[in-house]
C-alpha cells in the first residue's frame, strides 16, 4: 500500500483517519470531528496538511473543519447534496466522481440513508475505502434521512468492492454491533468466532478497525439481509435494543 494511513481516536467513540501520499508528501484528513488531534499527529510526523474529505454533515465529522482550514489552508472536499450543511467545502463531489491525493486515486459512492447525501471513498488502487457512517464492523448508520432501501443499496454497492479492501469506519461500535449480530444469526460460526476475536482485542483496549468487505460479507447482518424488508426489521431491532 503506497498510503500510510493513521487512526486517531476522539471523543468518545470516533476515529479521525489521517492519511498520507509520501510520493506526493500530500496530506489528508478523513472526517475531522475535532482539530486538535489530528494537527498534533500530522506535526508529530512532520507531515502537511493539505486536504480535508468529508462524507457527510453531522458534527462529529465536520466539526474540525473551519479550525484545521485556517491552520494549513487545506482544500476540503464533500458530498455535493450537504452543501449547505457544511459551509467549510471548496469542492462538492457526488457519486461517478473522482478525488486525488497525490497519485492516488478515489472514487465517489453516494451512499444515502444516514444522512441524505452521504457518500465513501473508494481507493481501488489501495484496497481501501472510507465508509463513514455508512457501513460499521458488523452495522450500519441510523437511518436518520433515509429509507430502509436506501441502506440496502448501498450494501450492494460496499459487498460489490472487492473483498479484500480495508474499510475504514468512523466509530467504535464493533462490540455491541456484534452482540446483536448474535441475535439475529446464532449460529453462524463465522461470527461467533470474530465476536471471540473482538472480544479479547477491546478486553485489550484495542481498536477492531478497519474491517474487510470479506468479513462484513460473512458477518454483518444488515450486509447479509436478503431484502429491504429484512434489513428494515434488523435496524428496528438494533434501534429498539
Amino acid at each position: 500500500m503506497a498510503l500510510e494511513i493513521v487512526r486517531i481516536p476522539v471523543l468518545s467513540d470516533n476515529y479521525v483517519w489521517l492519511v498520507h501520499e509520501p510520493e506526493s508528501g500530500e496530506t489528508m484528513i478523513v472526517d475531522p470531528a475535532v482539530a486538535d488531534a489530528p494537527l498534533a499527529e500530522a506535526e508529530k510526523r512532520g507531515w502537511k496538511i493539505t486536504q480535508i474529505w468529508n462524507t457527510h454533515w453531522h458534527p462529529d465529522h465536520t466539526g474540525g473543519n473551519a479550525e484545521i482550514k485556517e491552520a494549513t489552508g487545506c482544500v476540503i472536499t464533500g458530498p455535493e447534496g450537504e452543501a449547505e450543511r457544511i459551509p467549510t467545502l471548496d469542492r462538492l463531489v457526488k457519486e461517478g466522481d473522482r478525488v486525488t491525493l497525490g497519485e492516488v486515486e478515489a472514487h465517489v459512492i453516494d451512499v444515502p440513508a444516514h444522512t441524505a447525501g452521504h457518500i465513501a471513498y473508494h481507493l481501488p488502487s489501495e484496497n481501501a475505502a472510507f465508509v463513514g457512517d455508512t457501513l460499521f464492523a458488523m452495522g450500519c448508520g441510523r437511518l436518520f434521512e433515509g429509507t430502509p432501501a436506501q441502506m440496502y443499496d448501498n450494501m450492494r454497492k460496499l459487498e460489490a468492492l472487492p473483498d479484500a479492501t480495508m474499510v475504514y469506519c468512523a466509530h467504535e461500535y464493533t462490540q455491541s454491533n456484534g452482540d446483536f449480530a448474535l441475535t439475529v444469526e446464532p449460529d453462524n460460526t463465522d461470527l461467533r468466532a470474530r465476536m471471540d476475536e473482538v472480544r479479547d482485542m477491546r478486553g485489550r483496549g484495542e481498536a477492531t478497525v478497519p474491517t474487510t468487505i470479506a468479513a462484513e460479507k460473512a458477518t454483518n447482518p444488515f450486509m447479509r439481509a436478503d431484502s429491504v424488508e429484512e434489513l428494515a426489521r434488523r435496524r428496528a431491532q438494533k434501534d429498539a435494543g
